[in-house]
C-alpha cells in the first residue's frame, strides 16, 4: 500500500473542470488499495465543500480524506492558545467556521488578540490591514494559512493569500510568525502520520507548485511529483534549484510512477 497526496487547484481541477484523465487516474489508484488524501492551501472553502466538489466530479471521498489549511491552522492554534486567549481573523467565512468547529475563540478587537490569523480574503482592505497592524503592535503573533501568491483558474492567475501577507509584512517590516499550510511540515506530518500511518518514502505528493508542494515533500522525505497543469511550466525547471522526484504532464500519467 502507498499513500498519494493530491493538491487540488491546478492538479486535480481548474475551477469546476477536472483535469483531463484525473478522475480516472485517482479512482484507479484507490481501486488498487492505495490511500488517497486531498491537500489544499485554499482557505476560502470548507473541507465539506471540497468533498462535495470532488464527489460531483466522480472522485468519491470522505471528510477524513480532505485536509485544508483552515483545519491545520485550527489544530495549530489549539496547541498554542491558552484558555483565556483569542484570535483576530482576516479571511472569509469558511475560515471562521472551521476555526469555530475546533473551539478556537475569536475576537473582533485587535487589542484583545494573542494571534492574528490571515487567510485569503477577497474583501481585504486598508481597515483590515490596520487592525492586523494594531494587533501586531500590541504583541500578537501573526499566522498565515498559506503563502501562495496566486491561485490558478481557467482564466489565468488571481491573487491569493500571499498578497495579504505582503501587505502585512510591508507594514510590520518583519515576516509573519507562522505559516501553517504548505510548505509547512504541519500539513505533511498530519497526513503521513495521522491519516496514512505509513513511512514517508511510501508516499507521493502530487502538485503543481514548486515552492509549496514540492519543497514540502522533499523536506519531509516524501516522493515529490510535479504536474504541469497549473502554476509551474516545464521551461522553469532548467533554472530552478527545486527539483521534484518526478515530472508528469498531468495526473493522468501517474501510471508511469505506479509500480
Amino acid at each position: 500500500m502507498k499513500g498519494y497526496i493530491f493538491d487540488l487547484d491546478g492538479t486535480v481541477y481548474l475551477d469546476d473542470e477536472p483535469i483531463k484523465g484525473a478522475v480516472e487516474a485517482i479512482n484507479k489508484l484507490k481501486s488498487r488499495g492505495n490511500r488517497v488524501v486531498f491537500l489544499t492551501n485554499k482557505s476560502i472553502a470548507r473541507r465539506t465543500d471540497y468533498v462535495r466538489k470532488l464527489n460531483s466530479m466522480g472522485i468519491l471521498c470522505t471528510i477524513n480524506e480532505v485536509v485544508n489549511s483552515n483545519f491545520i491552522t485550527a489544530r495549530f492554534l489549539k496547541s498554542k492558545l491558552k484558555s483565556h486567549e483569542a484570535v483576530f481573523v482576516i479571511g472569509e467565512r469558511p475560515l471562521y467556521e472551521e476555526l469555530d468547529e475546533l473551539g478556537i475563540q475569536m475576537t473582533d478587537n485587535p487589542l484583545s488578540a494573542a494571534f492574528v490569523v490571515v487567510g485569503w480574503d477577497r474583501q481585504f482592505n486598508y481597515e483590515k490591514l490596520s487592525q492586523a497592524f494594531i494587533a501586531y503592535q500590541n504583541g500578537a503573533k501573526i499566522i498565515a494559512t498559506n503563502p501562495d501568491r496566486t491561485c490558478p483558474t481557467m482564466d489565468g492567475m488571481i491573487p491569493d493569500c500571499g498578497a495579504m501577507i505582503g501587505a502585512i509584512e510591508g507594514a510590520t517590516g518583519k515576516p509573519v510568525d507562522f505559516i501553517t499550510g504548505k510548505p509547512s511540515k504541519l500539513m505533511i506530518e498530519y497526513v503521513v502520520n495521522d491519516i496514512f500511518n505509513i513511512k514517508p518514502n511510501k508516499c507521493y505528493m502530487i502538485g503543481d507548485r514548486l515552492e509549496t508542494d514540492i519543497v514540502m515533500a522533499d523536506d519531509y522525505g516524501v516522493n515529490s511529483v510535479l504536474v504541469l497543469t497549473g502554476i509551474t511550466k516545464r521551461t522553469e525547471m532548467t533554472k530552478n534549484d527545486i527539483q521534484p522526484t518526478f515530472i508528469l504532464n498531468s495526473v493522468a500519467e501517474l501510471d508511469l510512477i505506479e509500480s
